[in-house]
C-alpha cells in the first residue's frame, strides 16, 4: 500500500513527487520473488527447486529486495501520476531520501521522483496572426527555360580552335602554390571542367577565359574565408595553368528526337513541353505552399509563449544527431571515430518540439485531425509524378511509418487553413527564378 505521496513545484514544468512505500509490501513481494528464484535454483547436493530457503535467501536476498523495491516504487509512482492528473514528458529520476532518524525498524521508505510535465499550451487568437503568403505564376518563358536546361543535360562537346569562354569544357594541367610551397590537392593533369559551371573558384574560371590550346598562364587566386580546406581558407595562392584543349558545347536540336531522349515515345516535342509545364507547375505549387506554411507556422510561434520540456528537446536532439549519422553513413562516409554531439542540434530541436506541442494543442482544440479522405487526396496528388500512382498510394497506406508521415502533412495543412481564416495575410508574388533560387538557398 502507498502510505503517502505529495507534490512540490520545482519550476514551471518540473515536479518533485515524494513517494512513500510500505516496507511490509516490499518484504511480501521480496519473499514471493525469492520463492520463484528458489524453484529454479540449482546447487550441488540438492535436486532442482529443493534448495533450502535459507540458502536461497543468502544468495538472492539482496537482488530480490532490490527488485521488490523497484517494482513497488514504480507502481506507487504510476498511481501518483494518475491520481494527480500529471502528464510526464519523460521518464522520472527517482532516488531515495535520507532520513537519519529512521532505523532498522522503520515501517516505510520514502523516495523523491523528479519529472517534467507537458506545458499547458493555449490556442492562439487567429486575429493576432499576420503573415505573408507566396504566389507564383508559371509562364511560357519559364517552360522554355526549363526545356533549355533539359537540352543542356544532353550536351556534347567538340574540340574547337577558338579561345575558351563560359560554358566551354576545357582540358588543363594546373599547379598551385601557397607561399611558394605546393599543397595537397593543388595540382592535376588532364583535368576537365566546364567554365563558369561552378566546378572551380570564380577567379580560376576568369583566368581560363580567353586562353587558347597550348597557352600557359600564372595568376593569383584568393581562397574564400569559408573554404573547405582550413589551411587555405582566407589565403592567397598562385596557380599556373596550361590549357591543352577547348571543347565547345553542342546542344541537341529542339525537336522530337530530344523528346525521345527523355523517354517520350509518342507526342514528340509537344508532349515534352506539356509534361515540363505540368511538372513545373506542380513543383512551383509545392514550393509556394511550403513557404506559405512556414510563414503561418512562424506567425503562430511568434504569438505563443510556453516552456518546453528539456526531456523532449534532448530526445529530439539525439534523434536529429542519429539521423545525420545515418545520412553520412549512407553517403559512404566513415563516422565511426567522428562523434556527432546531440547538443549541436539543441536550438533546432527546441523549435521543432515547441512547434509540435503548439500544433498538437491546436489540432486537439479545433478537431483538425487528418481524415482518410484528406490523406488519400494528398497521396493522389503526390502520386501524379509516379509511373504507377496506385501502387505508390497502396504502399504508403500499408506502411505505418509512411502513413503517419502523410497524416502529419495533412494535419499541418489543416492548421494552416484554420489559421488563414482569421489571420491578416498579404500575398507576395514571386517569379519562378526567384522561388527556385530561394528554395535552393
Amino acid at each position: 500500500m502507498t502510505a503517502d505521496s505529495t507534490q512540490t513545484v520545482a519550476s514551471s514544468l518540473e515536479r518533485k513527487l515524494t513517494l512513500t512505500v510500505a516496507m511490509a509490501e516490499v518484504e511480501t513481494l521480496a519473499l514471493k520473488k525469492l520463492t520463484q528464484m528458489g524453484k529454479k535454483m540449482k546447487m550441488p547436493g540438492f535436486r532442482p527447486g529443493k534448495v533450502p530457503m535459507k540458502v536461497v535467501q543468502q544468495t538472492y536476498g539482496p537482488q530480490a529486495q532490490s527488485e521488490a523495491i523497484g517494482d513497488v516504487v514504480s507502481r506507487v509512482y504510476s498511481e501518483t501520476v494518475i491520481a494527480q492528473n500529471l502528464r510526464p514528458a519523460g521518464p522520472p529520476e527517482i532516488k531515495p531520501t535520507q532520513d537519519e532518524s529512521a532505523g532498522a525498524e522503520a515501517t516505510t521508505m520514502t523516495f523523491e521522483a523528479t519529472i517534467e510535465i507537458y506545458p499547458e499550451v493555449a490556442v492562439p487568437d487567429r486575429a493576432s496572426l499576420s503573415y505573408e503568403a507566396v504566389a507564383c505564376e508559371v509562364t511560357a518563358a519559364d517552360v522554355d527555360k526549363t526545356i533549355e536546361t533539359l537540352r543542356k543535360q544532353k550536351v556534347n562537346y567538340k574540340t574547337t580552335d577558338r579561345a575558351a569562354q563560359d560554358d566551354d569544357q576545357v582540358r588543363v594541367d594546373f599547379k598551385g602554390t601557397l607561399d611558394g610551397e605546393a599543397f595537397e590537392g593543388g595540382a592535376a593533369k588532364d583535368f576537365r571542367f566546364v567554365v563558369g559551371a561552378g566546378q572551380m573558384l570564380p577567379e580560376f574560371d576568369r583566368a581560363v577565359v580567353g586562353m587558347k590550346a597550348g597557352e600557359e598562364k600564372t595568376f593569383p587566386l584568393s581562397f574564400p574565408s569559408d573554404y573547405r580546406a582550413e589551411k587555405l581558407a582566407g589565403k592567397t595562392g598562385e596557380f599556373t595553368v596550361t590549357l591543352h584543349e577547348v571543347l565547345a558545347p553542342e546542344l541537341p536540336a529542339l525537336d522530337d528526337d530530344l523528346a525521345k531522349s527523355f523517354g517520350i515515345t509518342e507526342g514528340g516535342l509537344a508532349k515534352l513541353r506539356e509534361d515540363v509545364e505540368k511538372n513545373l507547375k506542380r513543383e512551383v505549387s509545392g514550393r509556394c505552399k511550403a513557404k506559405t506554411k512556414q510563414a503561418a507556422m512562424d506567425a503562430l510561434m511568434a504569438v505563443s509563449t510556453f516552456d518546453v520540456p528539456k526531456a523532449l528537446v534532448q530526445s529530439e536532439s539525439q534523434r536529429m544527431a542519429d539521423g545525420m549519422r545515418q545520412d553520412m553513413v549512407s553517403r559512404g562516409m566513415n563516422v565511426k571515430d567522428a562523434p556527432i554531439p546531440a547538443e549541436l542540434f539543441a536550438e533546432q530541436a527546441t523549435k521543432r518540439v515547441r512547434l509540435g506541442l503548439l500544433v498538437g494543442a491546436i489540432v486537439r482544440a479545433e478537431n483538425l485531425q487528418a481524415t482518410e479522405d484528406q490523406v488519400r487526396a494528398m497521396l493522389a496528388e503526390m502520386a501524379e509524378s509516379y509511373e504507377k500512382p496506385e501502387e505508390f498510394i497502396r504502399w504508403t497506406l500499408s506502411n505505418p511509418e509512411r502513413r503517419a508521415e502523410a497524416e502529419a502533412v495533412v494535419i499541418e495543412d489543416n492548421v494552416v487553413n484554420w489559421a488563414s481564416q482569421g489571420a491578416k495575410t498579404t500575398t507576395k508574388s514571386m517569379t519562378v527564378d526567384e522561388l527556385m533560387k530561394e528554395g535552393n538557398a
